[in-house]
């Protein structure tokens, strides 16, 4: 389930090969925005969507607009950047997908972005408890290690907290990891599973090597390899001079992490993703969230799994992720707590 997918029309072969069986309704509030744009169109393509609810704070008539001449049987709404139309866009809504936020720019890393999207999540993830607080809540918006704390922290607010339903979308970093391994093997990426646990941000991104096919990958190699995993969105934020941070990437990572979802809720049994989450794996740390293999299912989160068995070197990694994460986690609480 680790595999890569291929973009547009292999990426999302299992959902585009499939009948949506029941309604289901997917919201996007950032809609007009560079994640926002390409994972709204991968949505109208997923037949496994009914209902496609656009929200932006411009622009997001306009992407529905658009994407409803698509022709595929989702509706497409694009809602007014009032409270009303935020209500509307999420009532109802099965999946909340938010990308909502600033990108990054050359220097700055995931954390820089913090005291604008912070904010802006905190209010999305408001507007989401009260308008449908049974959803699937998919959080883009970085730092996704802070923001899925505020997420979760405004749900405990509002008494509507389910630990099931609030996931961290950490599924780029699998996505590049089986890419840069493959070009390193000469493989096909949508047969690489590399594991990554831990968060989404620079060391708190930790790829299991050792549990793929390619444990032999070592010294100066693995070395490189972990690093362009762990720092991959510098390539893309460097490569665009200022213009943006890695949009298109994000937004077929967001959508296969939706698709998974919609599976699961649909009644597609072992549907399997990495994403950070509430989790007991290292609560005895003082981590309450943190990125793993889940099982998904109707209801969400049916089960994590445990790290496993990992090579010493990935366990160096780890020990250093988990100082990071534990900041990362504490920063989104007080974050709340100071800013309700």
């Amino acid at each position: 389930m680790f595999a890569a997918r291929r973009t547009i029309g292999l990426c999302q072969r299992r959902a585009f090969s499939a009948t949506a069986s029941q309604a289901s309704k997917v919201t996007v509030l950032g809609a007009a925005g560079g994640i926002g744009q390409p994972l709204s169109l991968l949505m109208k393509l997923n037949p496994r969507v009914s209902q496609l609810a656009l929200y932006d704070i411009r622009g997001g008539p306009g992407v529905a607009a658009d994407l409803s001449h698509i022709n595929t049987n989702s509706v497409v709404t694009g809602h007014e950047p009032t409270p009303s139309g935020l209500h509307e866009a999420l009532q109802g809504s099965d999946i909340v997908l938010i990308p909502a936020g600033v990108p990054r720019k050359p220097g700055m890393t995931r954390d820089d972005l913090f005291s604008t999207n912070a904010s802006i999540v905190r209010d999305l993830a408001k507007a989401a408890a009260d308008s449908c607080p049974n959803a699937n809540i998919l959080v883009i918006s970085n730092p996704v290690n802070s923001t899925v704390p505020i997420v979760a922290e405004v749900f405990k607010s509002k008494n509507v907290y389910n630990p099931k339903r609030i996931f961290g979308v950490t599924t780029l970093d699998v996505l590049r990891a089986s890419r840069f391994v493959s070009e390193i093997k000469k493989t096909d990426p949508a047969d690489e599973k590399i594991p990554v646990v831990g968060g989404h941000s620079g060391v708190t991104i930790v790829p299991l090597i050792s549990q793929s096919k390619h444990s032999d990958i070592t010294g100066e190699t693995l070395d490189r390899l972990t690093h362009r995993i762990q720092f991959g969105g510098d390539e893309v934020v460097q490569a665009k001079a200022g213009a943006g941070s890695a949009t298109l990437s994000m937004a077929q990572a967001g959508a296969r992490f939706a698709d998974s979802l919609l599976q699961a809720s649909q009644g597609v049994k072992d549907v399997i993703e990495p994403t950070f989450v509430e989790s007991p794996i290292y609560k005895s740390k003082g981590i309450d969230f943190v990125a793993s293999k889940v099982r998904l299912g109707p209801n969400g989160v049916e089960e994590i799994f445990p790290i496993g068995e990992i090579s010493e070197y990935e366990q160096k990694l780890l020990d250093a992720c988990l100082v990071d994460l534990k900041k990362n986690i504490d920063k989104g609480i007080e974050f709340v707590k100071a800013n309700p």
